[in-house]
């Protein structure tokens, strides 16, 4: 896991990797925005999410 960090509370956007290591679940802030979201044509059943670049930077940083 790794988050953003400057988070102190503990529920900030993070990054985890399955323990298959196949995927990686991310939690940020859900994109709710409607010109946004058409914008992306997401399918059925998924959902877009943003996580400041930090998190990304520092998750890959650390597993070198």
């Amino acid at each position: 896991m790794s988050g953003a960090p400057e988070c102190k509370s503990g529920t900030c956007p993070t990054l985890w990797i399955t323990e298959d290591a196949e995927s990686y679940v991310v939690q940020g802030y859900l994109i709710t925005a409607p010109e946004r979201l058409a914008q992306l044509d997401l399918p059925e059943g998924e959902a877009a999410g943003m996580i400041p670049a930090v998190v990304l930077e520092e998750y890959f940083r650390a597993r070198r």
